[in-house]
């Protein structure tokens, strides 16, 4: 921007130089014109003198000059970017800093070169196989990269188009297929597995083509992964399978656990059965045994109760009754005497 700036001054002063002589040269075609009038008209006056070139016009043709040749001299590197000094077509291995930096005019040219973060994208399908030795593809992958500040001149004398040649999809390719090879079918589909081994498989191989430094990989991105259709396939398949043998598990555990509880049911049924059967018997005996003491106790108690003057009057009351009878003991047993 500054060296525009300067130019576009340069290229003012110039013009205002110009102006200046060509106003004076107008100037003077106008008195000659004047002149050649007046002679005409018969009289008698001096011819104009042709002018010389004004002092000021120089001033500012050469101030233009200067100018110019001021800005041609000064290069401008933008941050994140590195000059790389060529000199007669010779790349100068010494780059120059961000900032403001000062050229040879006319005999050097400064070309810059991009050290920041870029991305480069490579879409279309990369097949492959895992450790399992199961075919799969990968698509989209983008690598984040940046060029070395001091590797900045080699790159540009090295490598032709480095801006869009510096990585090749060949090369990443080969870095993903190593990688996939050595991950196993889950793994190999796991962006937190494939995507940091991918990024280290490049490094590697852009450290073998152009020096170890020379590009820095920050980032590989997978945007998909996928098996073939018919691993895909089987798969669902197995996990199919899977599935219906886990209901089925499921549903003979129901069934066990429902067996066991109707067992379990049963069990303690019967045995309140039985508990009940034998409170019952046992409330049966202890009644019985109540009842057989009391119906002793109460024997016991009639038997002392019968004296032989009760049986005097039951007898008298019996033959009064019924006639003649006799009675014997407290079993007494009363016979029809007639």
């Amino acid at each position: 921007m500054l060296n525009i700036i300067f130019t576009i001054l340069g290229i003012l002063l110039i013009a205002a130089g110009i102006v200046v002589v060509v106003m004076a040269k107008i100037k003077y075609a106008d008195e000659l014109e004047m002149y050649e009038r007046k002679k005409r008209g018969g009289l008698e006056i001096d011819a104009p003198v042709a002018p010389k070139t004004p002092k000021k016009s120089i001033l500012l043709i050469l101030a233009g000059f200067l100018v110019i040749l001021i800005s041609s001299s000064i290069t401008v590197i933008p941050s994140g970017y590195t000059g790389v000094r060529i000199k007669f077509g010779q790349v100068s291995e010494k780059t120059m800093p961000n900032g403001m930096n000062f050229k040879i005019p006319l005999v050097e040219s400064i070309k810059k070169v991009n050290n920041k973060q870029q991305d480069i994208t490579f879409d279309g399908q990369i097949w492959s196989e895992t450790a399992d030795r199961t075919a799969i593809y990968y698509d989209g992958i983008t690598v984040t990269y940046q060029i070395a500040r001091e590797k900045s001149a080699w790159i540009y004398a090295n490598v032709q188009n480095y801006d869009i040649r510096l990585i090749s999809q060949p090369l990443v390719a080969s870095a993903l297929k190593e990688s996939s090879k050595a991950l196993s079918d889950i793994d190999a589909t796991n962006r937190g597995k494939i995507e940091p081994l991918s990024m280290q498989n490049i490094q590697r191989s852009l450290d073998g083509k152009y020096g170890e430094g020379t590009i820095i990989v920050n980032k590989v991105v997978i945007a998909s992964a996928d098996f073939d259709e018919s691993y895909n396939a089987s798969i669902a398949e197995k996990q199919n399978a899977q599935l219906a043998y886990e209901r089925q598990q499921i549903e003979n555990k129901k069934a066990v656990e429902q067996a066991k509880a109707e067992a379990d049911a049963k069990v303690k049924k019967s045995e309140g059965e039985a508990k009940s059967k034998k409170i019952a018997a046992e409330a049966n005996a202890e009644a019985t045994k109540i009842q057989a003491n009391a119906q002793a106790e109460a024997n016991k108690e009639l038997s002392q109760s019968i004296t032989q003057e009760l049986i005097d009057m039951e007898l008298a009351k019996a033959r009064q009754e019924h006639g003649w009878v006799t009675v014997q003991g407290a079993d007494a047993v009363v016979v029809d005497g007639e």
